[in-house]
């Protein structure tokens, strides 16, 4: 696809912005450069395998191919499981655990699960890659798992572990993983850590872990993807509370794509740190809901921005939503 003037110059700079010293700024560009998707791949995959690039730089730059999850990415990904960095490895292993359900998938498996056996490599490293076999129906990958489970590493009998006999992780530490890339098999574990340690890590670690929980509701089963959607609502709830939009693109866009209801986490969220760009979706979304509980929150969130933002009909924001759904303002204002 070709990129126009304007889009290239935007791309470039944003792909320029994964090599910033600001975890913000980072995190910024690879939220954008997701949105944009496609059209940034050529770029973002050529600092990906750039090996004179910073490490920070290209782990930012898999995080965003992570998430765009184009199979043309996939060989950058699986040349960096050789890679001498532990970090850059766990990258290439986190996007390409994305294609692993796919019909690309036969080009990662081999390779994920040389990694997984290979003694010799990070720690680190292995955790990423049995966490990826880990999570494929268990016919294909049941011989390597019982292989692994002979191993006196503590670490690793935790993750092969059934999850009600899991050892008590540390959930500061739990966060740092899934924040990396290394999410937990059960989304509930994950809920769980973030409720009591949301307040304990930086809040670029609960932007980090949206981002990671959003990609996983995108390439697992319908029926698990409620659980990832509850967890990534609670690490909303953890920003919200303590004041931060860092995701609150994250928050619309849900909001946006509502079809049916969602956690109420979601809504105390927008409800608490939402500002004049929510109020579209929201509208929006009350139009489209079908049942009363979601228009009631939607409904109050709408009202809720519009007080504490100042928001009047004279606002360009409130002309837009009159004019895409007349009659909409008075409704959710009243």
């Amino acid at each position: 696809m070709a990129i126009r003037a304007s889009s290239s110059k935007e791309v470039e700079t944003l792909v320029a912005d994964l090599s910033s010293d600001s975890s913000l700024k980072r995190d910024a560009a690879v939220a954008r450069l997701i949105v944009i998707g496609t059209r940034a791949l050529d770029r973002v995959t050529r600092l990906a395998s750039n090996r004179s690039a910073s490490a920070t730089a290209r782990i930012a730059a898999f995080r965003s191919l992570e998430a765009i999850a184009d199979p043309r990415a996939l060989p950058a990904a699986i040349e960096a499981f050789a890679d001498a960095d532990a970090s850059i490895a766990v990258a290439g292993l986190n996007t390409a655990r994305v294609f692993l359900r796919m019909p690309q998938g036969v080009d990662v498996l081999d390779g994920v699960i040389q990694i997984a056996l290979d003694r010799d490599r990070a720690l680190p490293v292995r955790l990423a890659a049995i966490q990826a076999l880990s999570e494929l129906p268990s016919a294909t990958v049941e011989p390597v798992l019982a292989a692994l489970r002979s191993e006196s590493e503590p670490e690793i009998a935790n993750i092969l572990q059934p999850t009600q006999r899991r050892a008590v992780v540390n959930t500061v530490r739990r966060l740092e993983a899934a924040a990396a890339g290394t999410l937990p098999t059960d989304a509930e574990a994950l809920k769980s850590a973030i409720a009591r340690s949301g307040a304990d890590v930086p809040l670029s670690t609960l932007h980090q872990i949206i981002e990671r929980v959003r990609v996983r509701e995108g390439s697992d089963p319908a029926e698990r993807r409620a659980a990832w959607m509850a967890a990534r609502a609670a690490a909303h709830i953890a920003l919200a509370d303590r004041g931060s939009r860092l995701a609150l693109y994250d928050l619309r866009e849900t909001i946006e794509s509502l079809r049916e209801p969602i956690p109420v986490e979601f809504f105390a969220a927008v409800t608490t740190i939402g500002d004049a760009t929510c109020l579209e979706p929201i509208a929006g979304a009350y139009r489209r809901a079908k049942d009363d509980w979601s228009r009631t929150h939607l409904a109050d969130a709408f009202r809720a921005i519009v007080e504490r933002e100042e928001i009047t009909r004279r606002h360009a924001t409130a002309k837009k939503i009159e004019k895409r759904f007349p009659g909409m303002w008075d409704l959710l204002n009243r």
